[in-house]
């Protein structure tokens, strides 16, 4: 049989939907948030701040009336999130801990011989002690470590053998994050941290590949092995084609996807209501947003280029000089389309937000409706990071 054919308008109202970008948005409660990040299964954390934090941006888009103190509510107070690992550090809830056990096990091997390689000497002899000092004297932060301890050379990775043994033993389920300072992590022992109900249990290595399988496509909507594989960043991509075919006819059914600008269309796997699902998803709200370079809806780059024609880079790890937008550049989500992208940030001395540039994609102009929607995304944007005026750099406005 001939597989169905989603649109690629389809696909994509199918796909903000199912990313909370489009659809009824949730209150801006606690409970409200955290059906959110549940839905999303993860936010990624990443000490980057230009404008605001990752997860905040990322849950901003998505929550009306969103604040951090919500997010730090659910972490530090009712502990229905935690923070470790997916495909780098996240915000995960809490009811999935039992499925991040196997993960941790697995994780002690990978890093104990990964560490090694990267020359983080001295850790290992002391995570026993380290375990010790926080079951005695309770949290501790990474700077109140390591007092006369020799730094290991390696850039980021410039951390003392305790600091090293902290992010091991977080990294390894031992120890977890019971708050954080500024931006620092507090490490606490897992047991004081994650609540009881989460901690009995590990599933088996098949029950966790089921699991991790079921549920990274029902968030994707479609997908191959390989995405599927990637979005907990804990299986392979043949753990993933196998699930697929063993539940191939019965729970997942074979689609194509239309590509944007009429490229061919590729193949996936999805739920079998998808398609209908995808044809009957409602257009996306008409206004204009600004998505973290973080966002879930671009985290695998190519998926979003076949989907949304929008090729994104970030450019963090650039030199400047090679550069084609700039160090921290927002992709901006009008309706369902990706429009271009905009260099932006927060000045915390004279509580500015400045823009620098403005790039939209070839063929669009930002006429007088548009330039109403970026206008009204800025002022939202400045009252999320407190700033008190918006200002906006000699020639921002460029040119395709």
């Amino acid at each position: 049989m001939t597989p169905p054919l989603i649109e690629n308008v389809a696909a994509r109202r199918h796909i903000l939907a199912l990313q909370r970008l489009s659809g009824p948005r949730p209150p801006p409660t606690r409970a409200g948030l955290l059906q959110l990040v549940e839905a999303l299964g993860y936010v990624q954390v990443d000490s980057i701040n230009t404008l605001a934090r990752a997860h905040d941006l990322i849950l901003f888009a998505r929550q009306p009336g969103y604040r951090p103190s919500l997010l730090r509510h659910l972490l530090e107070r009712e502990a229905s999130l935690f923070e470790n690992w997916t495909h780098d550090a996240a915000i995960i809830p809490s009811r999935f801990f039992p499925y991040w056990r196997p993960r941790f096990r697995r994780a002690r091997l990978r890093l104990a011989e990964r560490w090694r390689k990267w020359r983080r000497a001295g850790y290992e002899a002391m995570l026993d002690e380290v375990l010790d000092r926080i079951r005695q004297h309770g949290p501790v932060l990474a700077r109140e470590m390591g007092a006369g301890e020799a730094k290991n050379a390696g850039g980021w990775w410039d951390w003392h053998p305790s600091k090293t043994a902290l992010e091991f033993l977080w990294r390894t389920g031992d120890l977890a994050v019971a708050r954080r300072l500024g931006f620092q992590k507090v490490y606490d022992l897992t047991e004081r941290v994650i609540p009881p109900q989460h901690l009995a249990g590990a599933p088996a290595r098949e029950d966790y590949v089921d699991w991790a399988c079921a549920e990274a496509l029902d968030r994707l909507g479609f997908a191959g092995p390989a995405e599927i594989a990637d979005f907990w960043g804990d299986l392979s991509a043949a753990e993933a084609a196998a699930w697929l075919r063993a539940n191939l006819g019965r729970s997942v059914i074979e689609i194509a996807v239309a590509s944007a600008g009429g490229g061919n269309p590729w193949c996936a796997f999805a739920r079998p209501d998808t398609p209908e699902l995808a044809a009957r998803a409602a257009p996306a709200p008409g206004r204009l947003r600004a998505l973290s370079p973080f966002d879930p809806l671009l985290r695998n780059r190519p998926r979003a280029e076949r989907l949304f024609g929008f090729r994104y880079r970030i450019e963090v790890f650039v030199p400047a000089a090679k550069r084609q937008y700039g160090y921290y550049v927002f992709p901006l989500l009008e309706g369902e389309r990706l429009v271009g992208r905009i260099d932006m940030a927060y000045r915390t001395r004279s509580r500015e937000l400045a823009v620098d540039a403005l790039w939209l994609e070839p063929g669009l102009r930002l006429g007088r409706g548009r330039q109403a929607r970026l206008e009204a995304e800025l002022d939202r944007l400045a009252r999320f990071t407190g700033a008190e005026r918006i200002v906006f750099a000699d020639g921002w406005l460029k040119t395709p």
